[in-house]
């Protein structure tokens, strides 16, 4: 039993090595511009309304693919952290539900095919808000520049699309799902490599139907600006793991809506 103990402690601590690995390769990819040509600091503004700032002209000559893998390292860096106990929890739970001797790569390779399926539905979103900016650039809605919100309307749009999601009963049903993970593992366990990959699939959708609106606001406060993101970060943590989160995510609809009105006015 005490070997048992020490092997599943040395796996779960192999999961939490990696994934910790992975987010800070992630945010270090951002802090170097993601390949966008400029610094993030140099694209990082501290405002509410961004569309008031003052521009650079010009556009970035940057590759559609380029573009995609920059949204997809940025939901690396946003989102594993709060998929993160899942994760290791799937870790403890497969060995458990080995029979005898564990097979070889033990919890490990089974826990990494979970957040391969995870972050392959992020890949997908990413596509998405790729596409998206490649529309809204042209048409002189975001910067082609410094990728914030060039007007009131688009800014007031997504603000207030943002909040009466967070209030929607769908986004409450899958931020159901995401703040119980001993709940989502009972209920869609999966066993092995390949049940692994389809519980992070299902996992990850969950997720993305949680937060997607939520990171559609960096096309208002700019798709690299560090203030931004580390602000949506910790909100995305806070609201999936703080026993208040739900409350605060609901909170967080209303001040929503009251910053779509005052950028309208402002």
């Amino acid at each position: 039993m005490i070997h048992l103990e020490a092997v599943l402690r040395r796996e779960r601590g192999v999961v939490a090595a990696g994934l910790a690995a992975i987010v800070a390769l992630a945010w270090l990819y951002l802090w170097n511009g993601a390949g966008m040509g400029m610094s993030a600091l140099d694209m990082t503004r501290a405002t509410l309304f961004p569309h008031r700032e003052a521009d650079i002209g010009g556009e970035m000559d940057v590759d559609a693919p380029i573009v995609v893998l920059m949204w997809w390292i940025m939901m690396i860096a946003m989102m594993t952290p709060s998929a993160a106990p899942l994760m290791l929890l799937y870790s403890r739970v497969a060995r458990h539900h080995a029979a005898g001797d564990p097979p070889a790569g033990g919890t490990i390779a089974p826990a990494a095919f979970l957040a391969i399926g995870y972050l392959l539905v992020w890949l997908l979103f990413s596509v998405v808000a790729a596409t998206v900016q490649a529309l809204l650039q042209p048409a002189g809605l975001i910067s082609g520049m410094m990728l914030w919100s060039k007007t009131a309307a688009l800014s007031a749009t997504v603000l207030a699309a943002a909040g009466l999601y967070q209030l929607s009963p769908l986004k409450q049903a899958c931020l159901r799902q995401c703040r119980a993970p001993a709940q989502f593992l009972v209920s869609h366990w999966r066993p092995g490599r390949l049940g692994a990959l389809v519980l992070g699939v299902r996992h990850g959708a969950y997720c993305v139907g949680c937060c997607w609106l939520l990171m559609a606001l960096l096309l208002v406060g700019g798709v690299m600006n560090l203030v931004w993101i580390v602000a949506l970060s910790l909100f995305v943590l806070v609201e999936k793991l703080a026993p208040s989160g739900t409350a605060i995510g609901k909170w967080s609809g209303a001040l929503l809506l009251m910053w779509a009105a005052a950028t309208l006015i402002a």
